[in-house]
């Protein structure tokens, strides 16, 4: 799998990138939460990762990564000239490879500009990231495009449910067609993360299986989310649920990165767990 896409000539030095959006069609599949989670998990991992909030207007990713009371500039404030690039990234905590760039709450989503977003994008590569995750706003309006123009792969998150597939199928459509790289002849790589998958709601038919959901995308699966408390919690406490190793949910989405790293690694928590004897002699004798 290339690792880095984005380039540009300065001084003779080409520097390189991989952008990857997050996306989504439908609103709270857990969109953000997978951001912070893959950027964490590619930090982790060595690489120097950025990850972009485009939801302009509402900005949620600085909440979850713990880091709201140390934004002092935004994404559209270095758009605009009104700071420089090093003044408006937040260093992780818990990751020294890993830097946040919010997005503003007090502007409207019409700031971002495409001439804007590439500046910062170019500046980043040439910064020497290894990764730039955008985390999308769902659906399709201004701060969704902009968000997805640039990328040379695409994560699309969507809940094992037909309304979120079928506004899934319509994002990917948008990639193939309006993104820089459909303006080239190119395509962009495409993956699907499936979030609050429960096998035992698969089972009584109460939402759709993994083999449901690749049919009707035809999308390489980068990995599947079980549901989980712990997502939540994670959350709520402002630490990307991927720091927990022994959540699940966790385990999944250090799978997942592994699989963005081109790694083989085998699906897990897709099937129904199978009781052990002991457990099923004790639920016959209560």
């Amino acid at each position: 799998m290339p690792q880095h896409n984005l380039t540009k000539q300065k001084r003779g030095i080409s520097t390189l990138a991989k952008i990857i959006v997050v996306t989504s069609g439908k609103g709270g599949v857990g969109k953000t939460t997978s951001s912070a989670a893959i950027s964490s998990g590619l930090a982790m991992r060595g690489k120097k990762t950025a990850v972009i909030d485009f939801d302009i207007g509402l900005r949620n990713l600085d909440l979850i990564m713990n880091c709201e009371r140390r934004v002092v500039y935004d994404f559209v404030n270095v758009i605009n000239g009104e700071a420089t690039l090093r003044q408006a990234l937040i260093k992780d905590k818990r990751c020294p490879n890993l830097f946040i760039l919010p997005a503003s709450q007090t502007r409207d989503k019409d700031a971002l500009s495409q001439e804007g977003v590439e500046k910062v994008l170019l500046e980043l590569a040439e910064d020497g990231f290894d990764f730039i995750i955008c985390d999308s706003p769902a659906g399709i309006e201004h701060g969704a495009f902009m968000a997805l123009y640039f990328a040379d792969a695409a994560i699309v998150v969507a809940n094992p449910e037909v309304s979120s597939v079928r506004d899934s199928d319509r994002i990917l459509g948008i990639l193939q067609s309006k993104s820089r790289a459909a303006e080239q002849g190119k395509t962009v790589e495409e993956m699907l993360l499936l979030t609050r998958y429960n096998p035992e709601r698969v089972a009584k038919g109460e939402m759709l299986g993994v083999e449901d959901v690749e049919e009707i995308l035809a999308t390489k699966l980068l990995g599947v989310i079980p549901e989980s408390e712990t997502v939540l919690k994670a959350s709520n406490q402002g630490t990307p649920v991927i720091h927990d190793e022994d959540s699940p949910a966790g385990q999944a989405y250090a799978d997942a990165v592994s699989r963005l790293l081109g790694e083989e690694v085998e699906h897990r928590f897709i099937a129904v767990e199978q009781k052990g004897l002991f457990s099923r002699l004790f639920r016959r004798s209560a």
